[in-house]
């Protein structure tokens, strides 16, 4: 291989997604990395490929053409069926090296948040973790900043001819949103936070025309440090928010009596058939898990129905549910920020509401 330089970003070319596979199951981040990453290279005139490691898993290349990749790279090697850091970070920057792409994306998942960081060290680039907006046209990410924020868009100088990588992240605990650039060394290289993304449907087409290339791999057990010698998984019961229909969310409002709040809430996510969420405020008093966080600093959702509950419309939480195609709020401030979101506003007490919504739910199921 030919030495690695990678301070000529006009020798790089093309995104990358890093495509997860845990057991040969394909992780449903990888769908959305390669949707946001199609809007990438269709504005940089670029090829979309993604990347794939594992072990016999040449037949999941496919279905990630159906979801937006020009192409795939497979990478299959004995050594690669089970993930670990040495054996990962040595293909992927190898691949990396030879192809030279200038933006590669990777899914901030446990694996992610692992392999991200150290193939960033080992090419001596820069690495935007848990990212939640991606950008590479200056237009539309001035019109991402007139709907997020409140700088003064239009009086500030650009360069509209910048085709960087605008990588956007909580900072400060979720308290700021700020956007990072890495205009001197390539790749870009960005963790994206799962649910984040809007996921493309699968296209079929798209899935016939991709073309799967295998890639050799040369790996021996020097490379691996550890081995994964079981895989032992621990039956839990998860809270899955980025998959609900319904979620309904908590937050600092129902302090007046903790316990019943989250029970009544309880009662009318069962009811509707959806979970519950919660503010951050709820979690860092310890009411609820972290599992249940909704917002920047928690998770990203995007349900049929979302239904806020004493929850004030901090922008951290806005940007973790605005998108839902429904959303009903509760709060006894009629000035809350929470409602500059909803579809639905009902300016009263919670807990005199919830019963009464949980009443006609079971009224309108009978």
């Amino acid at each position: 291989m030919t030495e690695f330089h990678n301070t000529d970003p006009a020798a790089f070319r093309g995104v990358w997604v890093f495509c997860e596979q845990r057991g040969g199951e394909l992780n449903p981040t990888c769908f959305e990395l390669l949707s946001e990453g199609r809007k990438l290279a269709d504005d940089l005139g670029v090829e979309l490929c993604g990347l794939l490691l594992g072990d016999g898993v040449a037949a999941l290349a496919p279905t990630l053409g159906g979801y937006g990749a020009d192409r795939v790279y497979v990478c299959q090697h004995p050594l690669l069926k089970d993930y670990t850091t040495d054996a990962y970070t040595k293909v992927v920057c190898g691949m990396v090296m030879e192809r030279k792409p200038e933006i590669v994306l990777i899914g901030a998942t446990n694996i992610g948040r692992d392999l991200g960081p150290r193939c960033a060290a080992r090419l001596h680039t820069g690495l935007t973790a848990d990212c939640t907006h991606l950008d590479v046209d200056v237009a539309k990410y001035q019109e991402f900043l007139k709907r997020t924020s409140t700088l003064d868009v239009d009086g500030m100088k650009w360069d509209l001819t910048d085709r960087g990588l605008k990588m956007t992240r909580p900072a400060f605990g979720g308290h700021l949103m700020a956007t990072i650039i890495c205009p001197r060394f390539r790749p870009q290289m960005s963790t994206v936070r799962p649910g984040v993304m809007q996921c493309a449907p699968f296209d079929q087409a798209k899935a016939d025309a991709c073309r799967v290339e295998l890639c050799p791999v040369t790996l021996d057990e020097r490379d691996q440090k550890t081995r994964v010698l079981e895989v032992v998984k621990q039956a839990k019961a998860a809270v899955d928010l980025i998959g609900a229909e319904v979620v309904v969310s908590v937050g600092y409002g129902i302090s007046r009596d903790v316990k019943t709040g989250l029970a009544l809430a309880q009662q009318l996510a069962d009811a509707l058939g959806g979970v519950v969420g919660a503010s951050r405020a709820c979690v860092d008093a310890g009411w609820i898990g972290a599992d249940h966080q909704v917002g920047q600093t928690g998770k990203t959702v995007r349900p049929r129905l979302y239904i806020a509950l004493g929850i004030s419309g901090a922008i951290q939480h806005k940007a973790g549910m605005q998108d839902a195609a429904c959303i009903v709020a509760v709060n006894q401030n009629p000035a809350a920020p929470i409602f500059e979101v909803a579809d639905y506003g009902i300016p009263a007490d919670l807990f005199q509401v919830l019963p009464l919504m949980i009443e006609a739910t079971a009224s309108s199921k009978g």
